[in-house]
């Protein structure tokens, strides 16, 4: 009870303050690691924002706008997968392409931009693992690095899944931005898999992208809402808005069955090039193998080339990746077998 203890007590708590305060984000990041494994997550939370709200931690983690100001030599690309209606294979695409990108070497980020409903989660196998999601950052409430999940079977690939159960109003084009751009800084690409139609998920993933490409089935009126998307996106990206480079925009035909075109009862590739006017990167066969990689949590392509579909999609990220000269498969009927046609 001296006064030269209470002096050293005094100054001990000056200090311990001034590392919470001024504590570089590394630091910061260390020690919310260690609370995120040692405390149940409601008192982590509210532990991690009194750091976030003393040290401005939500938008030196988050990074800076002007990372997407930046030249695309000196950042990761933002590919946006999305389509003008549901149920085209958007979700499955995106967990196949950001897999196949990994693979081939390249760091990839693939982020669920369905706030409320997301699943992506479920197509990688990792929907046991999630703790922070992409509301949890956008709030300060973690580090981008907490809220990437590892995964465990692809090496360089990572995903940040969407809130369960947040409002979409949550997303701002200056938060979405900001995160957007520490993701580009980290990864050579960074992989939306946006909502279908131009809801306010959609319009985020939509409007920081330097790649989109529009998933469709090969039917007029899916045809007609991936319409919709194209001129949305020309006109209401960001890209569109500073007049720069246009948004690439590419083509991906799933649930495609080539008897089916023969028999005129399903749009053709052609048919749909010419409705859309884009180009094809990918056309993805009808396959029993999409459900069951779904229900395993595998994505698609790494059933390997034994299934058509897989091997569909490896096509597909080589085109992306610059072999624009590969060409489709899987578009054209098999050859009916002598005992096929004989007994039926």
């Amino acid at each position: 009870s001296s006064p030269l203890f209470g002096t050293i007590v005094t100054m001990m708590s000056i200090v311990a303050r001034s590392n919470v305060k001024f504590a570089s984000g590394s630091i910061l990041r260390q020690r919310s690691t260690s609370l995120n494994y040692s405390l149940p997550q409601f008192v982590y939370l509210k532990i991690n924002r009194s750091f976030a709200l003393s040290s401005s931690a939500a938008d030196e983690l988050l990074s800076h706008p002007s990372d997407l100001d930046a030249s695309p030599n000196s950042r990761g690309r933002v590919v946006c997968i999305t389509s003008g209606k549901g149920g085209v294979g958007k979700t499955t695409s995106a967990a196949s392409f950001a897999t196949g990108l990994a693979e081939r070497g390249k760091k990839t980020a693939v982020v669920d931009f369905d706030v409320g409903l997301r699943n992506l989660d479920i197509h990688l196998g990792m929907e046991r693992r999630v703790v922070f999601d992409m509301v949890h950052v956008l709030q300060g409430d973690c580090t981008l690095r907490q809220a990437l999940i590892k995964d465990k079977r692809t090496p360089g690939l990572f995903m940040l899944a969407a809130s369960q159960t947040r409002d979409k109003d949550v997303l701002t084009m200056d938060g979405v931005g900001k995160m957007l751009g520490g993701l580009s800084r980290e990864f050579d690409y960074v992989v939306l898999d946006s909502p279908a139609g131009i809801e306010s998920g959609a319009r985020h993933a939509m409007y920081y992208a330097d790649d989109a490409i529009i998933v469709t089935n090969p039917e007029m009126s899916s045809c007609r809402d991936a319409d919709k998307m194209v001129g949305f996106i020309s006109a209401r990206s960001r890209r569109a808005e500073e007049g720069s480079n246009e948004v690439t925009q590419t083509l991906l035909i799933t649930r495609y069955d080539p008897e089916r075109v023969a028999e005129e009862d399903s749009l053709s590739v052609s048919d749909m090039q010419e409705l859309l006017g884009l180009p094809v990167v990918g056309v993805i066969p009808e396959s029993r193998a999409v459900l069951q990689c779904t229900n395993t949590g595998s994505p698609v392509i790494s059933t390997g080339e034994i299934e058509p579909a897989a091997g569909a999609y490896a096509d597909m990220v080589d085109r992306f990746l610059g072999e624009v000269d590969k060409p489709l498969r899987f578009i054209t009927p098999e050859p009916v077998s002598f005992f096929k046609r004989f007994f039926g």
